[in-house]
């Protein structure tokens, strides 16, 4: 794909990346224990480190690099699906056993509580006050956003405006805060992330109805399973009564199938669609404009 070409080819991005592999490793290891140990296996397990990438992008180019903001924003990120998985009962992330899965319960939630706190520990120890401020505040966001897709579950009433407030809180907001730290607080770059976090997050849930395995090493269809409507469950549900029921908890014989003909996968892509554009139009002439814009493409256009 061209968009990721473009975006690989941005000086200085894959020595950003290695060190950012490095620097996370360091920071998970620095308090060995078994938090550290299951932590560690989350880090192994890989990841698009779309977050970092996010955070170079936003930097002024030809500066040093923000490998703490890289850092911090990827071990939020990395403790929030740890945590998920608990809740969810996910036996899987990315093809390999989940934390909880693999160690139990207790030292998964610790592990996400541990990353949690060596975010925060890389961030203030830089000083920057309000760079603290700014993850501490997508962090609460994150916990909002839990909280509401905890209350919408199985419920098929569901409106947009719920679910994409929900994208925000739980997906955009961390993106919104890799852009505001990468760039200083350049709120048009902030309003970018945001954007594309939304486009991001229908991105996904479009993939978990599409009927194949996806890179998380779920098996497609765990939205409509575990009861969380998403954008493609929502539409299609106001249009069939069985994928309704299937959402409320219900039968799920057949209800993905059904999903794909009501037509839901691609009304719910242009909305995407939408978003990414609105992610666009807030660049007006950022110096690495071309490569955000290129991003957009890739997080709509994604297979996995």
């Amino acid at each position: 794909m061209r968009a990721l070409t473009t975006i690989h080819e941005t000086e200085g991005l894959d020595e950003y990346l290695e060190e950012i592999e490095q620097r996370l490793l360091d920071a998970v290891s620095c308090h060995p224990g078994l938090a550290a140990t299951v932590g560690a296996e989350a880090l192994a397990a890989g990841g698009k480190r779309l977050r970092p990438l996010l955070v170079f992008l936003a930097a002024t180019p030809n500066r040093e690099p923000p490998y703490v903001a890289g850092v911090a924003v990827e071990l939020v990120h990395m403790a929030t699906l740890v945590h998920d998985d608990l809740i969810d009962r996910a036996g899987y992330r990315r093809g390999r056993a989940s934390a909880w899965a693999r160690f139990g319960p207790g030292p998964a939630r610790a592990a996400g509580d541990y990353l949690f706190a060596r975010a925060f520990a890389e961030l203030a120890a830089t000083g920057d006050k309000r760079a603290v401020s700014t993850l501490a505040s997508a962090c609460l966001s994150l916990a909002r956003g839990e909280a509401l897709q905890r209350a919408q579950t199985h419920d098929p009433e569901t409106s947009v405006e719920s679910y994409l407030e929900r994208c925000a809180l739980k997906t955009a907001k961390l993106f919104e805060a890799a852009c505001l730290l990468g760039s200083g607080g350049d709120r048009s770059l902030g309003a970018f992330g945001l954007a594309l976090g939304i486009a991001f997050q229908i991105a996904d849930d479009i993939l978990d109805c599409a009927g194949e395995t996806i890179e998380t090493g779920k098996i497609a269809g765990t939205d409509l399973r575990e009861g969380t409507p998403t954008l493609p469950l929502i539409l299609a549900a106001r249009e069939d009564d069985a994928i309704r029921r299937a959402l409320a908890g219900g039968p799920l014989d057949g209800a993905l199938i059904r999903v794909a003909e009501t037509g839901a996968l691609d009304r719910a892509r242009l909305v995407a669609l939408d978003y990414a554009q609105q992610a666009r139009a807030c660049l007006d002439g950022h110096l690495r404009c071309e490569e955000l814009e290129a991003l957009t493409e890739a997080v709509v256009n994604r297979e996995s």
